[in-house]
């Protein structure tokens, strides 16, 4: 058993998990990298003196600067929760893959407006900007769970998918060391910290050039009517004939899958609102997911991302090692990252990972906190950090070791998976909006927050934390493993921390029916595999 082994549900030919698919993830990603770089860049840009020297910062009071650059960052956030939302209509009508050329041209286009901005013409471009991008990288948000999951074998999927969050967090490494960058080595004038924003257009770039050369989900193909198109997609995308027995199989998931959406709720674009109006566990489910995202958001991490150089002050730390320090937190998050998609998150699974972080990222939240109350080192600055101060970093960097492998990304491989094709675009959507609506809160209110309430802020997190234990517990089901045309049959299980055992079983007994179907054929028919599956 090796570090890349995974646990199948049915046996699968090695062709399936090849090189196009971990392609095809990567190039949708680069919508994520766009995310990344923004959740890094922007709370340290906005503290470069060139930039507060630009726009008179030194000239307002402190309330007031904190609330111009709760804007500014804010504002991206906005744009992002109605740009979830926009990318159901996007994907429903245009498909995954022009949905993602869609969301790059309008982050693009925002991106461009931000360069705009200078100190004569004041902040207006740069909102607008923000608001644009936010739209663009919202939609992206939503459509590349959905594009990654829908191509992806059951046993390899949560690895899949979380190249999308490994796509997040590269995108801000590259954030934190750009300033750290711009910052130690330009002077401090308009293009010190026009570059960082500058830097967005290359995932964008990425993004739009990727798409032209990337396939089209054959599973929306499907749903659409587009057979032929479908089966020879899924065919390039698995290396395999359309006669493979695997194939047969896969297709026959999916005709039955939306056989019954067909039945239950419908190929139209308002059907799943009814659905979902009508339905209490479609309504349930997407209950789930929405507050999967709040309760991500409750750890605390985006306050970290988007304002790092405050967090780092309340423990004590200025000038460049500030920096330095943000830049170090960019670095563990991506490497624990990068074990989570390769290790953990396919073979601990989704639960196990959402449980064990919290309780880990809230003890040392605790800790954090109890430090600041009792030194209390933003007030009391010393020329060096004691024992207890480096304790605290410590700390720190244990909530982030804790946090980045589980409740960062392990969210979006839930509700890009825990829906039924035809729900899929439109709980993705609300899933999407879910996750920007309290980004936008936290973004908003973080510097209030540490001006009013001071170690208080840390406590208040590890409580939520807490309390997310007993949600995922009590709530989510386990689904690595499991197709996504079983999902259903998936959440109806009670207990739900035992449903995922149960349906492992059933589906292992189904495939050893099938196997024995072939046989039985191909031995009273006389005929050839090949043959039995032409008539399957």
């Amino acid at each position: 058993m090796g570090i890349l082994t995974v646990i199948e549900d049915r046996p699968t030919p090695p062709q399936v998990y090849n090189w196009r698919i971990y392609l095809l993830a990567a190039v949708a990603s680069c919508a994520s990298c766009m995310i990344g770089y923004d959740s890094a860049f922007i709370g340290q840009t906005v503290e470069l003196q060139s930039f507060r020297d630009e726009f008179h910062f030194e000239e307002w009071s402190v309330t007031k600067q904190n609330l111009v650059k709760a804007n500014i960052v804010c504002l991206y956030q906005a744009g992002a929760f109605f740009g979830a939302l926009f990318a159901y209509p996007i994907g429903f009508y245009c498909g995954r893959k022009w949905g993602l050329w869609i969301t790059g041209i309008i982050f693009t286009l925002g991106a461009g407006l931000m360069l705009g901005a200078n100190g004569s013409r004041g902040f207006g471009l740069l909102y607008a900007g923000r608001v644009l991008a936010g739209i663009g990288v919202g939609s992206g948000s939503n459509l590349t769970p959905i594009y990654i999951s829908e191509l992806s074998p059951p046993a390899i999927r949560g690895r899949l998918v979380g190249i999308y969050e490994l796509g997040w967090q590269i995108g801000g490494l590259v954030g934190f060391w750009i300033n750290f960058g711009v910052s130690q080595h330009l002077p401090e004038n308009h293009e010190q910290w026009i570059i960082p924003f500058a830097v967005q257009l290359i995932p964008s770039g990425l993004l739009l050039i990727g798409v032209v050369l990337i396939r089209e989900s054959p599973r929306w193909l499907f749903g659409r009517g587009r057979r032929q198109e479908a089966i020879k997609n899924l065919c390039w995308i698995r290396q395999l004939s359309e006669h493979e027995v695997y194939i047969v199989e896969e297709i026959r998931a999916i005709d039955q899958a939306i056989e019954e959406q067909n039945a239950q709720i419908g190929t139209g674009f308002w059907n799943p609102f009814q659905a979902a109006g009508t339905n209490p566990r479609v309504m349930w489910r997407l209950f789930l997911g929405f507050m999967l995202f709040f309760w991500q958001n409750c750890s605390g991490i985006n306050a970290i991302n988007y304002y790092s150089p405050t967090v780092f002050k309340s423990i004590g730390i200025t000038g460049s090692l500030n920096q330095q320090m943000s830049g170090i937190f960019g670095v563990v998050k991506t490497v624990v990252t990068g074990l989570w998609l390769l290790f953990l998150i396919d073979r601990v699974g989704r639960r196990n990972l959402l449980i064990g972080g919290a309780i880990g990222g809230s003890i040392s939240l605790w800790i954090i906190g109890a430090y600041i109350k009792v030194k209390d080192p933003e007030h009391n600055p010393t020329a060096k950090l004691d024992s207890a101060g480096i304790m605290a970093i410590v700390f720190f960097y244990i909530y982030t070791a804790m946090f980045s492998p589980t409740w960062n990304g392990t969210p979006w491989v839930l509700n890009s998976e825990m829906f039924d094709p035809n729900m899929r675009s439109l709980a993705q959507a609300v899933a999407s909006s879910s996750n920007w609506l309290w980004n936008f809160l936290i973004s908003r209110f973080t510097p209030q927050m540490f001006a009013q309430m001071g170690y208080g802020v840390y406590f208040f997190f590890a409580t939520l934390m807490i309390f997310s234990v007993f949600f995922v517990f009590f709530f989510i089901p386990e689904t690595k493993g499991v197709p996504l045309e079983r999902m259903d049959r998936l959440f109806e299980m009670k207990p739900i921390w035992r449903a995922h055992g149960c349906i492992i079983v059933q589906l292992r007994e189904e495939e050893a029916e099938f196997r024995s179907a072939i046989q039985d054929f191909t031995l009273y028919n006389g005929k050839s595999r090949d043959e039995f599956v032409e008539t399957a």
